[in-house]
């Protein structure tokens, strides 16, 4: 699930009145605000440094404006050598390889296609698991927001271990005796058909037009400051073509297999930037000294703004709900050829969070000390990138950057394949074969890359639309989750008892997410409440998701 904010250009935030009546609607805006206080290496005296974002109307007139609000005030120079060039090629050209290779073998039926002929190993279950949850932009949010405020970020990624333990431990042994496609077909095994349509509904609109609009998208911003030359359209373009090529061919195992292999690229691209930056921040424990007060804690009072203790259960929460009824992440489980060796692939899945802390969440901590000065905390990970890594292992990380947002993108196109074809088009014309089937699942694989490659550039002309977004999610999956989990529970749960929480939940929600008035329509960055294009991470573990302290923000893919 969903991190969604972090995907934002810039945030909205509630500015005081005054302010914001001083500021005419359509006006050119700048806003600072000192951060907390970070420390130079060479003297150990605190330095400040600000957030700066300018406010360019929310219709970006060119994605060369845009890039210069995101990245116009780095001084480093982001360029690649030919053989890191040469590397990201040969990367893509065989993960396309692979993919279109598994495309190929004779897949006879729809389990075959959709779940991979329920025959996947845990090791391929829980590789598979990790590489969809982090994405592009968890890695730029996880560095990003370690840099702004500790530490703290690290408990989506923690958490996220507890709750794959859980989602193991009492609910996936019922998930794949059910032997079911997809979680709301699940939804109507325990309730009726009105459950099983409204969270496919809602997993739909979430997938296509927040997920992998919005991982396009993220991912596009960084790629364009490597060739400026190109429109943010392009980019996403060729992202997706990749990604849907093998995708639509091969179907969920083409998707698991070159998850797998990129869950390793990403596991490795990661630790070398960790220890390239340690060690050029000099040693860990130096790192470690210098940092702020509260940096290094992860457990914080209640009085603390970005992640008080009482929250985790939040946290929980969200995870629950990411790992145990989000379709792209429990398709993996689901694919499982045994409960057995679905259990151990999601605590394979959690085992391989827990590190995390160290290879994504600690290079933003030693930033604090090598880069005092940066001007937003998303230019964290690529300013070590391009500064620290020699031609050939900065092509293996970017590499690793590119497996993140490649598994994120082919994860979400699978799943929504899935849920159309088995949800919907197999509901309505039951007499469709197998191969029929395969080929709808084909087609809406098309499809959905098309919607997400036409929707992605758009989001720049809306700075606020997924902080909206998050609060759709937050306010419309909480009904979803309490009747899956009591669905689990409590066999004697009635179907009218489900639909009317349903259909209350989503009431509710909605009455929540129309506030009476809009406080304020600037636009800029806060301090505390940092947001941008990256900051937020993909799950709890990671955001990202992601106005909203990074609590609030941090989508428990991510």
């Amino acid at each position: 699930m969903a991190n969604l904010s972090y995907l934002q250009v810039v945030a909205e935030i509630v500015m005081p009145e005054e302010t914001a009546n001083d500021a005419g609607v359509g006006d050119n805006v700048s806003y600072n605000e000192p951060s907390s206080l970070s420390y130079n290496v060479s003297d150990g005296k605190p330095v400040d440094f600000l957030y700066h974002v300018s406010y360019n109307e929310p219709g970006l007139s060119s994605n060369d404006s845009l890039i210069n609000v995101l990245y116009g005030e780095s001084s480093h120079e982001w360029k690649l050598s030919t053989l890191d060039i040469a590397i990201v090629v040969v990367y893509l050209v065989f993960t396309l390889g692979l993919g279109l290779w598994y495309g190929c073998r004779r897949q006879e039926g729809t389990e075959e296609y959709f779940l991979a002929g329920r025959s996947s190993s845990w090791p391929l279950v829980g590789l598979s698991i990790f590489a969809s949850n982090i994405s592009s932009s968890s890695l730029v949010g996880l560095a990003g927001d370690a840099y702004a405020h500790g530490i703290a970020v690290y408990s989506y990624e923690w958490m996220a271990a507890v709750v794959l333990v859980v989602v193991a431990v009492f609910l996936l042994p019922g998930m794949v005796k059910a032997q079911v496609f997809t979680i709301p077909e699940l939804l109507h095994c325990m309730y009726n058909p009105c459950a099983r349509y409204y969270y496919s509904a809602l997993a739909l609109l979430l997938n296509v037009v927040a997920e992998n609009a919005g991982t396009l998208y993220a991912g596009a911003l960084l790629l364009q400051i490597l060739v400026p030359g190109w429109e943010l359209w392009h980019i996403t373009a060729a992202l997706a073509v990749v990604a849907g090529l093998y995708t639509v061919t091969g179907g969920l195992a083409a998707v698991m297999v070159t998850d797998a292999i990129q869950a390793v690229l990403l596991l490795g691209g990661s630790i070398i930037m960790t220890v390239a930056a340690v060690n050029r921040a000099g040693g860990w424990h130096v790192m470690v000294a210098a940092q702020p007060q509260g940096y290094m804690s992860l457990i914080r009072p209640v009085s603390d703004p970005i992640m008080p203790w009482p929250g985790l259960l939040g946290v929980f929460i969200l995870g629950l709900f990411f790992f145990a009824t989000n379709q792209f992440i429990a398709q993996r489980m689901l694919s499982a050829g045994s409960v057995r060796e679905g259990q151990w692939g999601a605590l394979f899945a959690g085992v391989l969070k827990l590190p995390v802390l160290f290879i994504m969440v600690v290079p933003g901590l030693a930033a604090r000390l090598l880069y005092p000065d940066l001007t937003r905390p998303d230019l964290v990970y690529p300013t070590l990138m391009f500064d620290l890594l020699p031609p050939g292992l900065l092509g293996l990380v970017l590499a690793g950057f590119l497996a993140a947002l490649m598994s994120a993108l082919d994860s979400i196109l699978n799943a929504a394949a899935t849920l159309v074809t088995m949800d919907w088009v197999r509901r309505m014309w039951p007499d469709l074969s197998s191969a029929q089937l395969k080929l709808v699942g084909q087609g809406v694989t098309v499809v959905a890359t098309v919607l997400a490659v036409a929707w992605a550039p758009q989001i720049q002309r809306f700075p606020s639309l997924f902080q909206y977004l998050q609060k759709v999610l937050s306010y419309t999956v909480s009904p979803v989750l309490a009747t899956y989990i009591i669905g689990f529970l409590w066999p004697g749960a009635k179907p009218h008892a489900a639909l009317l929480a349903l259909l209350l939940g989503t009431l509710t929600g909605a009455a929540l997410f129309l506030p009476p008035r809009y406080t304020s329509q600037r636009v800029c960055l806060c301090r505390q409440n940092s947001q941008d294009p990256f900051t937020g991470v993909s799950g709890p573990g990671g955001a990202a998701v992601h106005g909203q302290s990074p609590a609030q923000q941090h989508h428990p893919v991510q």
